[in-house]
């Protein structure tokens, strides 16, 4: 029997889960998430932590993984990459992905990846431009609405409205002047949609094209983003005569770096016949 638990600490949000692998497969216990927004992000991972280790009723962790920022956290067992415990937290939710999406708050990346979570190749945007999260909510609280308000608008788009700028300063001039001219929301909204996507299209098929992408990361329940990255990869496979690469999420979507670190450090904790636990109540 083995409880392990995932950490993800992400530029935007910090993510907890709490797996048992007592079974022939894993099943998880708990969960929590939450925004940094500002906030010290040692309260944010010990408010996450407990709410996680609540939800799963347990008393004692045999491992403790981190990914992302969480290296320095004092009661981890051990650490891994954001690119393999992504990859591995996708294939949990979506056995058939090849590859993942990951949008986080200041990047996104690309990762393809073998039936066994085995990283084959990873692309990752630069942080200045603007295809991340925190650029889209910003949009979003200059427009006026919120995120979960964001992937309706957009899907409700007649006109998209084109935004060429890689620059996320630039681009959010443009989103300016396109209110001063009357541009409606859902327009705008699209058209930011329409430029991500293609930027994410683009990382997609420098590492080959998969037949199934997983999205993960906070932007993983945008619906509108989702619509728009599904068409430009359509659009991809039109011009170079290819397949066209099913795109799927899950509601645990923004999980999937937690759930795979805390997979990660159950495969480490079986195989190296660890003693002890980590984290005891």
């Amino acid at each position: 029997m083995c409880i392990s638990a995932g950490i993800d600490v992400g530029s935007g949000a910090v993510k907890a889960v709490v797996m048992d692998h007592s079974g022939a497969g894993a099943a998880i216990l708990g969960a929590s998430s939450s925004r940094i927004r500002r906030r010290e992000v040692s309260h944010v991972v010990d408010e996450v932590w407990h709410a996680a280790i609540a939800e799963a009723g347990v008393r004692r962790v045999d491992y403790v993984a981190t990914t992302g920022e969480g290296e320095d956290i004092p009661f981890a067992t051990g650490h891994f990459y954001g690119m393999t415990t992504h990859a591995r937290g996708a294939l949990f939710l979506e056995p058939r992905a090849r590859a993942v999406l990951d949008v986080g708050a200041l990047h996104s990346r690309a990762v393809r990846m073998d039936e066994r979570g085995k990283v084959l190749g990873y692309k990752m945007t630069s942080q200045c431009a603007s295809g991340s999260g925190q650029f889209l909510e910003n949009i979003a609280r200059y427009l006026g609405v919120s995120q979960a308000e964001v992937g309706a608008l957009s899907l409700a788009s007649k006109e998209p409205e084109k935004v060429s700028s890689i620059c996320a300063v630039l681009a959010e001039t443009d989103v300016i002047n396109m209110v001063s001219r009357g541009i409606s929301t859902p327009d705008i909204l699209r058209g930011i949609h329409e430029s991500m996507a293609g930027r994410f299209a683009r990382l997609l098929r420098s590492l080959d094209p998969a037949d199934v992408v997983f999205v993960s990361g906070g932007l993983s329940s945008d619906t509108g983003l989702l619509a728009a990255i599904g068409d430009a990869l359509a659009g991809a496979a039109a011009k170079s005569g290819g397949s066209v690469a099913e795109l799927t999420t899950d509601p645990r979507a923004i999980q999937a770096g937690a759930i795979g670190a805390a997979l990660w450090g159950a495969f480490r904790y079986r195989k190296l016949g660890l003693g002890g636990v980590a984290w005891t109540a």
